[in-house]
């Protein structure tokens, strides 16, 4: 197996690995029974999303190819193509960044999905990031044996799958690769009304006058409650489980915001109790509208569990006005709605779950230490997620949103372009030594 031969031109594109006697002529690697493979000098990162554009730009800066592989069509294909239209970025667009590049003058404090996309395919053009796309990763593995990573992938338009083979493999296909539904449900095949995920919606105004169950109640859910009730229908919404609805803004500050200025202060309890102290005033009890709380704070439950607080834009003020209606736990479905848990069964024109989304790694990764087989996260806790051994690297899991793909882009960049460095100088030195026995 070749090694890296640092920063020459030749080194800085994905090349055929070659049987026989090696004389670097065209040809796929063995009998042709297997994939094509294509040796790749730099790191293969899996997936186009914002982590994955985060770790090449910076990787890119510090002077390391890399090949990047995404199985949508374009980049962002989550932004693109699975959230619905009135979608904001939920928290101000300075914590929303990616490394090296801001926002463009005169983007709003909170940019909208359009916005967000067209930043991202800007970030791709300024550092020359061009993903194969239509590639899907059917496995990937360590080889011991030769100390690389081969990554079998499916490319569209190709009858044989091609195996990309890398001394650094990151895994950056991200928390919300897949859309989760609920198991278990009893009746759900027999419920002949209309049935989507969030990842589907897109506009109320087709459901105008109907009456719409919303299952979850974060915030997907809320945001989509609130564009139905926007668009003229009728919507309820799932509560299963107490939650934390905090405004988005403090007067005129962000929630968020603040809540890093206070805790270069204060300890997280402290914190929290400000936080909710302030929320009681501004929204006042929630818990009367069929909103509990928990008796653990936002933000702690935010640091051990990783699930987010809601951040009311408005969708409360409907809930206290009845204009959303807050419903239980569903028991069963029925052919025209459903039974919930109190007993009461309601008809329902179409149901979306806003049940959000999950890591599809366990499914084509194989390897069990850094990535957990249960919910395909990584088994180590913030902020040691991104690095596991042999050289497997993990971006955008922290569930710490994009302030945590930032954080995982630039370390994993720092790390690999020291390895790189390191391959680099042994090289020329290797062949300097050549030259001079010649």
């Amino acid at each position: 197996m070749a090694t890296s031969r640092g920063g020459g031109q030749d080194d800085d594109h994905p090349s055929i690995l070659h049987s026989g006697d090696g004389d670097g002529g065209g040809g796929d690697a063995g009998d042709g029974d297997g994939p094509r493979q294509v040796w790749v000098p730099g790191p293969v990162i899996v997936g186009a999303g914002p982590s994955g554009l985060a770790t090449a730009a910076c990787l890119k800066a510090r002077g390391v190819p890399s090949l990047v592989l995404e199985k949508d069509a374009c980049v962002a294909a989550l932004w693109r193509h699975r959230t619905y239209e009135r979608l904001r970025l939920h928290l101000p667009r300075c914590f929303c960044e990616l490394p090296l590049a801001p926002f463009p003058p005169g983007t709003p404090a909170y940019p909208t999905r359009n916005q967000f996309i067209a930043y991202l395919d800007a970030y791709a053009r300024a550092f020359g990031i061009e993903p194969r796309l239509g590639a899907r990763v059917r496995s990937a593995a360590y080889d011991a044996t030769i100390g690389f990573w081969r990554v079998t992938v499916d490319v569209d338009g190709e009858a044989a799958a091609t195996e990309f083979v890398s001394r650094w493999l990151v895994v950056a296909t991200g928390e919300n690769a897949e859309p989760a539904w609920p198991e278990g449900v009893e009746g759900m095949d027999s419920y002949r009304g209309a049935v989507m995920h969030t990842s589907s919606y897109k506009k109320g105004h087709e459901f105008r006058g109907k009456k719409v169950l919303v299952v979850g109640c974060g915030n997907s859910g809320m945001e989509v409650s609130l564009d139905l009730c926007n668009n003229g229908a009728r919507p309820s919404m799932v509560v299963r489980d107490k939650l934390h609805v905090l405004p988005r803004r403090y007067l005129g500050i962000s929630t968020f915001g603040l809540s890093v200025f206070l805790l270069r202060w204060l300890p997280i309890k402290q914190v929290d109790c400000l936080l909710l102290f302030f929320t009681r005033l501004i929204l006042g009890d929630t818990e009367k509208y069929g909103l509990p709380r928990p008796m653990i704070g936002p933000l702690q439950i935010k640091n051990s569990t990783g699930k987010t607080p809601v951040l009311d834009i408005g969708a409360l003020r409907k809930i206290k006005d009845g204009e959303i209606k807050v419903v239980p736990a569903i028991n069963r479905f029925t052919e025209n709605g459903v039974e919930f848990i109190d007993g009461h069964i309601e008809v329902f024109d179409a149901v979306i779950f806003a049940t959000g989304y999950k890591s599809n790694v366990s499914s084509w990764l194989k390897e069990e230490e850094l990535f957990s087989q249960v919910d395909g996260f990584p088994r180590k806790p913030f902020p040691h997620s991104w690095r596991g051994r042999n050289n497997l690297y993990a971006a955008g899991f922290t569930k710490r949103g994009l302030v945590g793909t930032s954080y995982d882009a630039i370390r994993i960049a720092e790390d690999i372009a020291n390895q790189w460095t390191e391959v680099f100088a042994s090289t020329t030195a290797a062949h300097r030594n050549s030259d001079q026995d010649a």
